[in-house]
């Protein structure tokens, strides 16, 4: 569904994704972990169409630049980006119209209602405190009901209740046929509902690994995780 091919992006001298590759199937939850600086972010706004890039994108056999693959696409940002004008509600009509949804008012609702923001509903974007703008946010990136959903690290600034429901609604969209992508550097926030795992250090993908077949060799997300991604410590043995 998503195909992603020799994807590679640079900041002047600084690599930050040097020939990324990977593909999300639907139906499936995959995690995109990797330290601060690794090219998460970055491979992130790629996809979505933010960044200018080398390589080969693809949405269901489309060009990823396309308004159709445009349309399969949600995207979760680590940092809101609202309108301080718009109330809560304009915000989704605001999306609604962007996106030419019809009949969207009950969904609307119903994302408000299980994030908790009914009451919320005539704040201002800039009246809302930063968990509650991660919660609009994310009820933002869900309204369109997109085939695939990017999330860069959406359970920052969320309370636990909060954090739950998303984990929750994330299960419930992999098996409703969606192709989830959670972009994270807290292995504990994603641990129970992932199916594969891509690990990024410095640009690159160390590893791509399915949760069955790592369960399969005894071996921890956690652990493969700094295996892979920790800096040998130098000097001699005692």
């Amino acid at each position: 569904m998503l195909i992603v091919s020799d994807l590679t992006k640079r900041y002047g001298k600084t690599m930050a994704c040097d020939h990324v590759s990977f593909t999300l199937g639907p139906g499936t939850a995959t995690v995109l972990l990797g330290p601060n600086g690794a090219g998460k972010s970055t491979a992130m706004k790629s996809i979505v169409g933010f960044l200018k890039y080398e390589g080969d994108i693809s949405v269901d056999g489309l060009d990823n630049h396309s308004i159709e693959a445009k349309r399969l696409l949600g995207y979760i940002p680590e940092m809101p980006s609202l309108y301080p004008n718009l109330t809560v509600s304009e915000h989704l009509e605001f999306l609604a119209r962007a996106y030419q949804l019809k009949n969207y008012k009950e969904r609307a609702e119903a994302l408000l209602d299980r994030f908790e923001l009914t009451d919320k509903k005539k704040k201002y974007g800039d009246e809302l405190s930063k968990g509650m703008q991660q919660k609009l946010n994310i009820c933002l990136g869900l309204l369109p009901e997109p085939k695939i959903l990017l999330l860069d690290e959406p359970m920052v600034g969320l309370d636990p209740h909060a954090i739950k429901e998303l984990k929750t609604l994330i299960g419930e969209l992999r098996d409703s046929g969606c192709a989830v992508l959670v972009s994270t550097h807290m292995i504990d926030s994603v641990d129970t509902f992932w199916d594969h795992a891509i690990i990024m250090q410095k640009g690159q993908v160390r590893a791509t690994v399915s949760r069955r077949d790592l369960e399969a060799t005894g071996e921890s997300l956690e652990q493969l995780f700094f295996d892979l991604t920790e800096e040998p410590t130098t000097g001699d043995a005692q």
